[in-house]
């Protein structure tokens, strides 16, 4: 296969008429001012595929539907136990067909790796599945029949809370012995295509101690390596209540973390934690609409550029799925912190920077290469229309795709497969019927 772009950002920075051909997921050749050939597919604007480093696909199912207040003030944790209430309903169908509808939007979005933070391990009434894998499979099938690749993060989760104290009934389906999960991530090796990757998470400091979490990164080494923490003021308070520590202060005191780790959210931090942080090499994954959706709080964003530390972005409760959206609202927390402009750049565009620090976060987090537009590279590319045509603003594109209305995505190629094609992709009719039939089943 081959494409030609009028302009293509490449690793030493944009570029025009370049000419590229792929074969067997990957990018073969890449040429620079060049003219198109006949079979060629035109493009006007080519940008390498953007990971998505944190996801819960099973939570697009109820998008929209959380956005009515209670008798009392409403928060992440009451958001949570409805969350429990949807979660527990859920066949091993209607998940698969959920998170399809979530890999169809991720990919139209310009996503084309997702890293599935998955808890939905048991059946309804919490007993284990005969094939331990059912419903890290629904995942893995979702993945291969939208094209997206694959970093599925299982998560360890073993308790209710810091002590640790017992788990509620609402947690039933993610609930694991140590050994349990060993045995389930043994069976999610074969379910592997050539682009896909298998991590591990432990879900928090509240659902797994600091014990298990030594003994998974020393028995699972080389992984990528994902933890919630610090997301809430709550969960700070608590972690302080049982060590006197903060959560991030205790878990880079007690657990060897390291560039393969994945730090979600990280919201409620000192400045030496912010600091500290950095200096690990760890990757922060945020995800800044969830974040303000469930009222988290802001990252101190500007704090942790400044000590050049890496950040990805994901998608997390899937309320709206859009990389553009991501980085823009990340932007903006900072600005309303902050009372500035253009502050997630040491210098110059903003937008360009956030996408760079976006691409290489992401890809560090879900241990595959940095993508880009080169040979040998995954063919993980995005395709945007500009109505104004090639040349206009170039330093500018990734400001305006973000910040402005004009930049559509048009097409995306998945390791090489051409899924996004007019910005729809190729399966949405019938992903999004069995979509709407699953959620039917599971509101009725």
């Amino acid at each position: 296969m081959a494409i030609h772009a009028k302009q293509a950002l490449l690793p030493g920075g944009w570029t025009e008429d370049v000419r590229l051909t792929t074969a067997a997921g990957r990018i073969v050749s890449v040429e620079s001012q060049v003219a198109a050939r006949p079979g060629d597919h035109c493009a006007g604007i080519l940008l390498p595929g953007m990971p998505n480093l944190h996801s819960h696909a099973f939570q697009r199912g109820f998008s929209g539907l959380t956005e009515l207040r209670g008798a009392g003030p409403d928060s992440f944790w009451t958001w949570r136990e409805m969350m429990y209430r949807f979660a527990l309903s859920l066949t091993p169908d209607q998940m698969q067909a959920i998170a399809a509808m979530a890999c169809v939007e991720m990919l139209e979005a310009g996503y084309t790796r997702l890293g599935e933070f998955h808890y939905l391990h048991h059946a309804p009434d919490g007993r284990p599945y005969a094939d331990p894998a059912e419903m890290s499979g629904r995942i893995f099938a979702a993945a291969r029949d939208t094209g997206i690749a694959l970093t599925h993060l299982p998560v360890f989760y073993a308790h209710g809370g810091f002590g640790p104290t017992p788990a509620g009934d609402g947690q039933r389906r993610f609930l694991h012995s140590y050994d349990a999960f060993a045995h389930l991530v043994e069976h999610c090796a074969p379910l592997r295509r050539e682009q896909d990757r298998v991590g591990i998470a432990p879900h928090s400091l509240r659902a797994a101690n600091m014990a298990e979490i030594r003994r998974l990164a020393a028995d699972f080494p080389d992984r990528p390596f994902h933890i919630h923490i610090a997301e809430q003021v709550k969960e700070v308070e608590d972690c302080l209540g049982f060590c006197g520590a903060r959560p991030v202060e205790y878990l880079l005191a007690q657990a060897p973390v390291d560039p393969s780790w994945c730090l979600i959210h990280a919201t409620h931090l000192t400045r030496a934690e912010t600091s500290a942080i950095a200096a690990s090499g760890a990757v922060v994954g945020l995800c800044p609409l969830t974040e303000a959706n469930l009222g988290d709080g802001i990252f101190p964003g500007s704090d942790y550029l400044t000590a050049g530390g890496a950040w990805g972005i994901g998608t997390d409760s899937n309320v709206e799925i859009t990389v553009a959206g991501e980085l823009k609202q990340l932007e903006y927390s900072q600005r309303l912190a902050s009372r500035a402009r253009n502050v997630m750049t040491p210098g110059g565009s903003v937008g360009t920077a956030l996408f760079a620090a976006a691409l290489k976060g992401g890809a560090q987090a879900l241990s595959v290469p940095e993508p880009q537009i080169a040979p040998g590279a995954d063919a993980d590319l995005v395709a945007l229309t500009d109505p104004l045509g090639s040349g206009f603003a170039t330093g500018q594109i990734v400001d305006r795709w973000i910040f402005g209305r004009d930049l559509k995505v048009a097409d995306v190629w998945a390791f090489g497969a051409h899924v996004v094609q007019g910005g729809e992709h190729i399966l949405r009719a019938p992903v999004a019927a069995a979509y709407a039939s699953a959620l039917r089943a599971v509101l009725a």
